[in-house]
């Protein structure tokens, strides 16, 4: 693996914002799930965002791709990086904490790690990688709390759910670098908005039936927050800091996230997490950190 990038002051005041952003994105899409229902809410983000990533790409004059190959492979990506970790995710935080949600989402940098092992050569499972992802699954499992994984319930069953959904991530992050790394990360970006909202929409209107566009101004409020800011507008930042920091640095965005959505969580949905959570994303965080520097030494 290449050597990871320094991170410039600048860089780190952007990535520390894409991590304010992504963290602020859990308790919007709780409070809009006051109002609206999992498929709905997930038919949102991927539509409007969808339109936003468009706009984007014709006003930078990008062509829009017309082979099928390529369709397909947008396809697959919106499915693995939207359809099922959005709705995993969204029904998990039903019934799990928004805090809890976010630092198990942490995971996928774990997650992501063995699966990039398992497809791709230059991406060996080191020593110091296997420690990182063992202090990661040690952290979550901490976090979940041992008696979750005796006697299933809603509220255990909602946490295994948005874990399946980093797993889906990080598929989607390795079928990314084999089916799209040709194309400018916009237009690639858009396309698997596209291909997530033409797999979403049929299952949102079986399930859901037609989304009413008669809602609270809250719920459109957060609606946009996490449609627009925090899905369109964070694809495009994550480029930026992408090129700026390289994908090893990015990784540290995962340890801004859960203590945004915690604060924000208590602020404004009450919440408090037991002890056993932060302990565990304690230690999930401290994997993390090791996965980072060992990138930078392999």
């Amino acid at each position: 693996m290449n050597a990871q990038k320094h991170l410039s002051p600048h860089a780190w005041a952007e990535l520390v914002l894409l991590g304010i952003i992504w963290g602020a994105s859990f308790v919007s899409i709780r409070i809009a799930l006051d109002t609206i229902p999992v498929m709905t809410s997930v038919l949102h983000r991927t539509f409007w965002a969808m339109l936003v990533l468009w706009l984007v790409v014709w006003a930078q004059g990008h062509k829009v791709p017309r082979a099928p190959r390529v369709w397909g492979a947008f396809l697959i990506m919106g499915l693995l990086n939207n359809a099922i970790p959005f709705s995993l995710m969204a029904w998990g935080q039903l019934y799990i904490d928004t805090g809890l949600t976010a630092i198990l989402n942490a995971t996928t940098a774990v997650f992501g790690v063995l699966v990039a092992a398992l497809f791709f050569r230059d991406e060996r499972l080191t020593r110091s990688r296997l420690f990182g992802v063992c202090l990661g699954f040690i952290g979550v499992t901490i976090a979940i709390g041992i008696q979750n994984f005796i006697g299933f319930s809603l509220q255990s069953t909602a946490q295994l759910a948005v874990l399946a959904g980093t797993v889906s991530y990080a598929f989607a992050a390795a079928w990314a670098r084999y089916a799209l790394s040709d194309l400018p990360p916009i237009v690639a970006a858009a396309g698997m908005l596209t291909g997530s909202t033409i797999l979403v929409l049929p299952l949102t209107l079986m399930i859901d039936g037609w989304p009413s566009l008669v809602l609270p101004a809250v719920t459109w409020a957060a609606i946009a927050y996490y449609a627009i800011v925090a899905t369109a507008g964070a694809y495009l930042l994550y480029y930026r800091v992408l090129a700026m920091a390289g994908s090893g640095n990015l990784m540290l965005v995962t340890l801004v996230i859960p203590p945004v959505a915690i604060v924000l969580g208590s602020l404004l949905r009450g919440e408090a997490l037991p002890p056993n959570a932060y302990l565990g994303f304690g230690i999930l965080a401290t994997g993390l950190l090791v996965l980072n520097r060992s990138g930078r030494r392999d």
